[in-house]
C-alpha cells in the first residue's frame, strides 16, 4: 500500500462472497459458512462445525483498479498432538481468472486436537494481514480464494482504489457434496482442490459442500442441496459412511434414496451425478471404524487404519466395495424414471494403477498431485461431450 490515507476499507458482505451459503457476523468481522444456520442448529457436531466453517471454494470476488489489496483475517489453525505441523493456509489471488499471487496469514487462533484423548483446546490469537501488491493498474476482476482447510474470519478488506461487486459471469453453477477429499484434504491451495480444478476446466461456478468427515447422508445436508440454486449437482458418497461405521446396508440403501429424493424435490431435472468412492485400500474390503495409527504417530507420521472385521460384511457392515455396487444399482434403478441421473465409479478418478504411482500418504487422503489428477479426470469425464455435465444437457 502507499500510505494509510490511500487505503479504502470496503465492508465484506455476502454480495462480495461466492461459494458461501451463509455469513455470520462475529466480534471480529464476518465468518463465511457453507451450511445455513438452520442446518447447523440441527446437530451440534464438532467435526461438522469445523468442516463447514472452513471456506473450501469460498472466494471474495470484486472489480477494482487497485494495485494493492490487503485482507485482514483471523484464521483458526489446527495442531494435532503427535502429528507433523500443518502448513499455514494459502490464499490464492486470481486476476481476470488467472492465478497471480499466493500468500498466507500469520497469527490467528490455534486449535490443538489430541486424537488419542478425543479433546480439543482453543487458544485465541491475533489477526493477521494478507497483502498483494504491484497489481496491474487497470479495471480488473479480482478473486481471493480463502484457505480451504483453515477457518477464516474476514476482518477488513483494504485497497488503494474503490471496489465494486463483480458482474455475474453467466456460467453454469455446479453444486457438489462430498467428504474430506472433496473438501480439499491435502491439496496445495484452494484453487487446486480437485473440485476447484474440475470447475476451472469445466468453465463453471463452484459451490463446494465437501465436508471433511461429514458426508454422512444427513437430511439437513440434502435439504441444503435442495434449496441451493444450481444447474449441475454431484454427490460423492461412501468413504465417511464406512470410516465412521455409521450404518449397515439395510439403512444405507433407503438413506441414499431419501437423500436423492430430497435433492430432486428442489432440482427435478438438473443433471445429478452420483459418484462412488475412489480407491482406498484400507477400506476396500474391511469395514470401519477408521482410527489413527498411533504407532505411526509415534514416529511423527499421520496414518489411518481400518479396524473392522471383513467377515462382518455378511451381516451388513459396509465396505467401499459394497457401497460401490449398491450405488451403481441404485442409480440404474432410478434412471428408469429419471433420465438425468448419472453414475460415476470413483475408481475411474483414482484406481489401482494410480495408487501404485501416487499412494495415499496417510492411507486415506490424496496429496496435491493426486488432487490434480482427480480434478482433471472428473472434468474430462463429466464435462465431456457425452458426459453428465455436457453443455446443452438437461
Amino acid at each position: 500500500m502507499n500510505t494509510p490515507q490511500d487505503r479504502i476499507t470496503t465492508p465484506v458482505t455476502a454480495e462480495l462472497l461466492r461459494g458461501a451459503l451463509d455469513v455470520e457476523h462475529t466480534e471480529h468481522g464476518v465468518l463465511p459458512h457453507r451450511l445455513p444456520a438452520w442446518a447447523r442448529a440441527q446437530y451440534a457436531d464438532g467435526q461438522l462445525a469445523m468442516a463447514e466453517a472452513q471456506p473450501s471454494g469460498v472466494r471474495l470476488v470484486f472489480r477494482t483498479r487497485a494495485t494493492a489489496v490487503e485482507l485482514e483475517v483471523l484464521p483458526t489453525k489446527r495442531v494435532y498432538v503427535g502429528a507433523p505441523p500443518r502448513p499455514d493456509g494459502v490464499y490464492d489471488l486470481l486476476v481476470d481468472g488467472r492465478l497471480t499471487r499466493q500468500a498466507s496469514a500469520a497469527g490467528g487462533n490455534t486449535l490443538t486436537v489430541d486424537m488419542a484423548k478425543g479433546t480439543a483446546e482453543l487458544r485465541p490469537g491475533a489477526t493477521g494481514t494478507v497483502r498483494f501488491s504491484d497489481l496491474r493498474d487497470a479495471m480488473k476482476d479480482v478473486e481471493i480464494w480463502l484457505p480451504h482447510n483453515e477457518t477464516t474470519e474476514l476482518v477488513a478488506l483494504r485497497t488503494n482504489a474503490p471496489v465494486e461487486p463483480a458482474p455475474d459471469p453467466g456460467r453454469r453453477v455446479w453444486l457438489h457434496h462430498g467428504s474430506s477429499i472433496s473438501h480439499g484434504s491435502d491439496a496445495a491451495s484452494p484453487t487446486t482442490t480437485w473440485p476447484a480444478l474440475a470447475a476451472s476446466r469445466g468453465g463453471v461456478e463452484l459451490v463446494n459442500l465437501g465436508f471433511g468427515g461429514s458426508a454422512l447422508l444427513d437430511p439437513f445436508t440434502a435439504r441444503t442441496l435442495r434449496d441451493t440454486p444450481a444447474d449441475l449437482i454431484s454427490v460423492k458418497i461412501g468413504i465417511n459412511v464406512v470410516n465412521a461405521d455409521l450404518m449397515r446396508l439395510r439403512a444405507f440403501t433407503p438413506a441414499v434414496h431419501g437423500f436423492l429424493d430430497t435433492i430432486r424435490d428442489g432440482h427435478p431435472t438438473a443433471p445429478l451425478l452420483v459418484v462412488s468412492p475412489i480407491l482406498c485400500p484400507i477400506h476396500e474390503d474391511t469395514p470401519g471404524p477408521c482410527a489413527p495409527d498411533f504407532s505411526a504417530m509415534s514416529t511423527g507420521q499421520l496414518r489411518f487404519m481400518a479396524t473392522g472385521d471383513p467377515a462382518e460384511t455378511a451381516s451388513g457392515k459396509l465396505t467401499l466395495t459394497v457401497i460401490r455396487d449398491e450405488l451403481a444399482r441404485i442409480v440404474a434403478q432410478r434412471a428408469a424414471d429419471d433420465p438425468n441421473i448419472h453414475h460415476l465409479d470413483g475408481r475411474d478418478l483414482y484406481g489401482e494403477a494410480d495408487f501404485a504411482e501416487l499412494p495415499l500418504p496417510d492411507a486415506l487422503h490424496p496429496d496435491a498431485a493426486t488432487h490434480r489428477r482427480i480434478g482433471e479426470r472428473f472434468a474430462d469425464l463429466a464435462f465431456a461431450a457425452k458426459g453428465a455435465f455436457a453443455e446443452g444437457g438437461a
